[in-house]
C-alpha cells in the first residue's frame, strides 16, 4: 500500500504557505492551539525547534505535497527519563481524513525507534474531542488531569494527560 503522507522538517521556505494555512485554520485551532501566524512567530518557532531537545515534523500529503498538519516533539529528556511531549495540529481542508493519524503514528514510531524514547506525553484540553480521539486511536492512554496546566491564547487552561509507552 502506497503511503498517503510523508514527514519532513519545516524550513524558511515553508514560511508563506505555513502562515497562510494557519490563517485559514483559525476556526479549527481556537481555543486549542496558537500556531505561529506571522513571519516573526514562524521564525521563532523554527529557532525553538532547532534546539537539540525539540523536533518538528510537517505532515505532508504524498499526493499533493500540501502540508496537512504539524507534529512536534518538545522538551525531550534523555535517560533515565527518556521522554518527550507531543503537540500537533491539522490545517483546514485536511481534517477528518486520517492524515494526522498517520503522521502521529509515524512520529511516535520515530520517537521510539530513532530517538530511543521510552514515553511520549500529549496534554489536551478536555473539550478537544477530536484531539483526544486522535491520540486514543494511536494507542495513548489517559493518565490524569492537570488544572490550569498550560497557557493557551492568553489563558491558563485545564488539560488531560495522555501518554504512550514504548512497547
Amino acid at each position: 500500500m502506497k503511503a498517503r503522507i510523508y514527514l519532513r522538517s519545516p524550513s524558511l521556505d515553508d514560511e508563506t504557505v505555513f502562515i497562510e494555512a494557519v490563517g485559514k485554520s483559525r476556526a479549527i485551532h481556537q481555543p486549542w492551539v496558537s500556531p505561529p501566524d506571522s513571519s516573526e512567530a514562524f521564525r521563532a518557532y523554527l529557532e525553538r525547534m532547532g534546539q537539540p531537545n525539540h523536533h518538528a515534523f510537517l505532515v505532508c500529503r504524498a499526493d499533493t505535497d500540501e502540508i496537512a498538519g504539524i507534529v512536534n516533539i518538545t522538551h525531550v529528556v534523555p535517560e533515565p527519563f527518556s521522554s518527550g511531549y507531543l503537540s500537533y495540529y491539522v490545517f483546514s481542508g485536511h481534517e477528518g481524513q486520517g492524515f494526522m493519524r498517520e503522521g502521529l503514528k509515524a512520529v511516535v514510531r520515530h520517537a521510539f525507534d530513532d530517538l530511543r524514547l521510552h514515553r511520549m506525553e500529549a496534554n489536551i484540553q478536555p473539550g478537544n474531542e477530536a484531539s483526544i480521539a486522535l491520540v486514543r486511536s494511536v494507542g495513548f492512554s489517559k493518565e490524569g488531569f492537570s488544572p490550569r496546566y498550560l497557557k493557551v491564547d492568553g489563558r491558563w487552561r485545564d488539560h488531560e494527560r495522555w501518554a504512550i509507552l514504548v512497547s
